[in-house]
């Protein structure tokens, strides 16, 4: 079965012909430019891939608009920074073509102790022992890289535009009676600064959009 992959993208130049070059086989890349100036879409579409442009600002917006964008039935999300292996994409999505899971979420494992550093670990184990507590669902990490099929995740109405879309999609999904899971995918050292947590800015604005998707 085909599977169209939304990658969010601003000036990712440096890493997205890694990723476009990497994708197995039957797998679409959908590259969502949010502004780039380093002359990612054009990059993006030398290696095949379709681009399409997001004028408004935020991950969750350039998620939504790969999501409306895409036509396969299984649609998958991962970051455009080369911190995931593409040839790793078959462990989200095959548990949902074969329809034994409806939503899954790599979990990421850092190939040595510098990719991750420890506050953002830190952090990122209590969000997912909220997570736990709010949905049920057994996950430890709200992983970039999920599968899910393209109708539900319509479906459920995300409203994020921000950095809280990842884990709206999540709680959404736990409310509606989706069965979640996770799997083990290596987290790799990124090309460049993150755009939501490479900054004390980010970071807290991240902080921010996600209190806000489990306070609702």
């Amino acid at each position: 079965m085909p599977v169209d992959l939304v990658l969010p993208c601003l000036n990712e130049a440096a890493a997205l012909p890694w990723i476009l070059e990497r994708l197995p086989p039957g797998v679409r890349p959908i590259v969502v430019d949010n502004g780039s100036t380093d002359g990612s879409p054009e990059i993006a579409a030398t290696h095949g891939a379709v681009v399409i442009p997001c004028e408004i600002k935020g991950y969750g917006a350039a998620c939504h608009a790969g999501l409306e964008a895409a036509e396969a039935e299984v649609v998958a999300f991962m970051d455009a920074d080369a911190s995931l292996d593409p040839l790793q994409l078959v462990r989200v999505t095959a548990p949902v073509v074969s329809g034994r899971y409806d939503l899954m979420v790599g979990r990421r494992r850092p190939v040595s102790r510098e990719v991750w550093p420890w506050h953002l670990r830190l952090a990122n184990a209590e969000l997912s022992r909220r997570i736990r507590r709010r949905t049920g669902a057994i996950l430890h990490d709200l992983g970039p890289m999920r599968a899910a099929r393209r109708t539900a995740l319509l479906e459920l109405g995300l409203r994020d535009r921000r950095s809280g879309y990842p884990l709206e999609t999540v709680v959404r999904a736990a409310d509606a009676g989706w069965r979640i899971a996770e799997v083990d995918v290596d987290y790799l050292p990124r090309s460049g600064r993150s755009k939501v947590t490479g900054t004390p800015l980010g970071a807290a604005r991240a902080v921010l959009d996600m209190s806000k998707v489990l306070a609702r």
